[in-house]
């Protein structure tokens, strides 16, 4: 098949993968649980009040009225009312509270993806055209240690030392101990200079916890790609060990860098969730885990967030789709020429 009947069987199946995944959420936090409201009925409730409760949550429904509300919801990505409804918790829309909270999340989780990236990559590059010396073997033993160790422990460590010794003991304030300004915050350019150190010790753990994955693996693609025949013949050509590295080597891999890439960035909405519980960072991670909670569970926050998560899944896996398509041929299984 051509290029653009690919893209359209891509799309396809991004479609209706993605309204599995709504339909799923839907089943797992409004069927499965029963009646939502018992978590929020008030045992001196009349039974006039417990109705009204009901019906202005829209659980007194029927279910496939239920549904269609639900998907309306989900589908308008909170850009009209009910804005993805009205959490159990606060009683405000969702995507007012998420409004604030989603910024916080991604420009943490961009910043510590940007730090793979930038970090991760050229040091992988470095090792496999280093293979077998001391640097090889270095930059391998560090990796493996930071790769092995959990980020919680990694992140405790760094808060133990900078904020309970340097700080505490010490009185020497290098980083801040928690959230992700001060108050009352600055304004102007002070503004966006206090936020950033408020995120420089959350993401300097992010990257020295994560970045190891990233060099291991552009490491052993780029030692794969060195084995191959056009590798052999470009350096029988006479070209130098750097144009090879640089421009055949580092080219071919292209492809699963960039699905790597892809495959990362829906982690920005997510959140970080242990990070930001550790470093006090009122993000989409501290706010899930909020929602999730057996005493207070709140279904229309868990729900938007699980989709909001899915649909930029789905969608990223559809762009690398894309770029493979565009960038090896050889992934259009028949393409005419």
């Amino acid at each position: 098949m051509g290029l653009r009947a690919y893209i359209l069987k891509r799309v396809v199946i991004a479609i209706v993968t993605l309204w599995v995944a709504a339909t799923l959420i839907f089943f797992l936090f409004v069927v499965h649980p029963g009646d939502p409201t018992r978590f929020l009925m008030d045992p001196y409730l009349t039974k006039e009040q417990e109705e009204m409760l009901r019906r202005e949550l829209g659980v007194d429904e029927d279910l496939h009225i239920q549904y269609l509300k639900y998907m309306k919801n989900l589908l308008t990505f909170g850009l009209v009312p009910p804005y993805f409804g009205v959490s159990f918790q606060s009683r405000r829309y969702v995507a007012s509270e998420m409004a604030w909270r989603l910024p916080l999340t991604v420009g943490l989780l961009s910043l510590a993806l940007t730090g793979y990236i930038i970090v991760g990559i050229p040091v992988g590059i470095l090792a496999s055209a280093k293979r077998g010396t001391k640097v090889d073997m270095g930059i391998m033993t560090c990796g493996l240690f930071t790769y092995g160790v959990p980020t919680f422990f990694v992140q405790l460590l760094a808060v133990f030392f900078f904020i309970g010794y340097m700080y505490s003991t010490l009185g020497v304030k290098l980083f801040p101990s928690s959230g992700w300004v001060d108050y009352p915050p600055p304004q102007g350019i002070a503004f966006i200079a206090n936020v950033a150190w408020h995120y420089a010790l959350p993401v300097l753990t992010l990257v020295v916890s994560n970045f190891a994955g990233w060099a291991l693996y552009t490491r052993n693609m780029m030692l794969d790609s060195l084995t191959q025949d056009y590798i052999l013949t470009a350096r029988a050509k006479g070209l130098g060990e750097r144009t090879v590295l640089m421009k055949h080597a580092l080219k071919s891999i292209y492809p699963p860098i960039v699905t790597l890439i892809t495959l990362s960035i829906p982690g920005v909405v997510s959140g970080a969730i242990i990070t930001e519980q550790i470093f006090g960072l009122q993000g989409i991670g501290q706010w899930y885990i909020r929602s999730i909670s057996l005493q207070n569970p709140d279904y229309p926050v868990v729900q938007a967030i699980l989709f909001i998560s899915s649909t930029l899944t789905v969608a990223c896996n559809l762009i690398a789709d894309f770029i493979y398509g565009i960038v090896d041929p050889r992934i259009r299984v028949g393409t005419r020429r």
